[in-house]
């Protein structure tokens, strides 16, 4: 990045403001760093979990293991 003063005579303290500012705003533009991103949501192992689980019959504990 090149920065070139066109008029006036700016000291050190506002040539380092200025350039702060520009840098700041550069930064923001340029969205978020590598950080971690967001999940996709057909990634998302909440898609996998059923909202609701039905539920046995009655005695079906007696059929899971025993024979009959």
């Amino acid at each position: 990045m090149v920065i070139k003063v066109e008029r006036g005579n700016p000291t050190p303290e506002e040539l380092a403001a200025v350039i702060a500012l520009v840098q700041a705003r550069a930064a923001a533009a340029a969205g978020p760093a590598d950080g971690p991103r967001a999940a996709d949501e057909w990634a998302s192992p909440a898609r996998n979990v059923p909202g609701r689980m039905p539920r046995p019959a009655p005695a079906s504990w007696r059929s899971t293991y025993w024979p009959h």
